[in-house]
């Protein structure tokens, strides 16, 4: 029970980390500058740097949060059993008919 309590903190400090790393990668094509022909990238790490260094982030952040995933969807088919999860419920009881068809109305005398 505390093994599934310490990976699931694990999983939620992963997946906030991935997305703050991801969130923090510029794209591969350079920033908005890059497009209209202005110089270099002005990071903190520069150019190379920054790529490498949040590119492995990115990278081990992704394998555990998947290898928690996995970990933590065998532990919940393990405690839960081989159930489906529409096991519990009942079919319907009502039926349904066809419509019937409309009268065509009639035309009123005078």
């Amino acid at each position: 029970m505390w093994v599934t309590v310490l990976i699931t903190i694990v999983h939620v400090i992963v997946s906030l980390f991935l997305i703050a790393v991801v969130l923090l990668q510029s794209g591969k094509s350079g920033d908005l500058a890059a497009a209209f022909g202005g110089q270099g990238s002005q990071t903190a790490f520069g150019p190379r740097g920054a790529a490498t260094a949040l590119s492995k982030a990115t990278t081990w952040s992704a394998i555990i949060f998947m290898v928690t995933s996995i970990t933590l969807s065998i532990y919940a088919s393990k405690r839960a059993g081989p159930a489906s999860v529409l096991s519990g419920v009942k079919p319907g009881q009502t039926q349904s008919q066809p419509a019937q068809p409309q009268q065509a109305p009639t035309p009123s005398q005078k």
